[in-house]
């Protein structure tokens, strides 16, 4: 395996284990506040806010959600 391509799947990696963290961190709010229904976008929102503000990896995370969004973007356009 080339050294590019070990990269990315390591990046790739991190990438999911922060969307976990920030999955169970949204799960978790929504859980404080009663299971509430119909506020999902603020929770993920909140969580990301908050696992994101003292991980070095934030600048990864939000380079990959930015080109995953555009990839699919894309996509759409087809």
């Amino acid at each position: 395996m080339d050294t590019d391509t070990r990269r990315k799947k390591q990046q790739a990696l991190l990438t999911e284990l922060l969307e976990r963290k920030i999955r169970l961190h949204a799960q978790h709010l929504y859980d404080q506040r009663g299971q509430q229904e119909g506020l999902a976008l603020q929770d993920w929102v909140e969580a990301e806010s908050r696992v994101l503000e003292n991980s070095i990896l934030a600048p990864l995370y939000r380079k990959t959600r930015a080109a995953n969004d555009s990839s699919a973007s894309e996509a759409g356009n087809s």
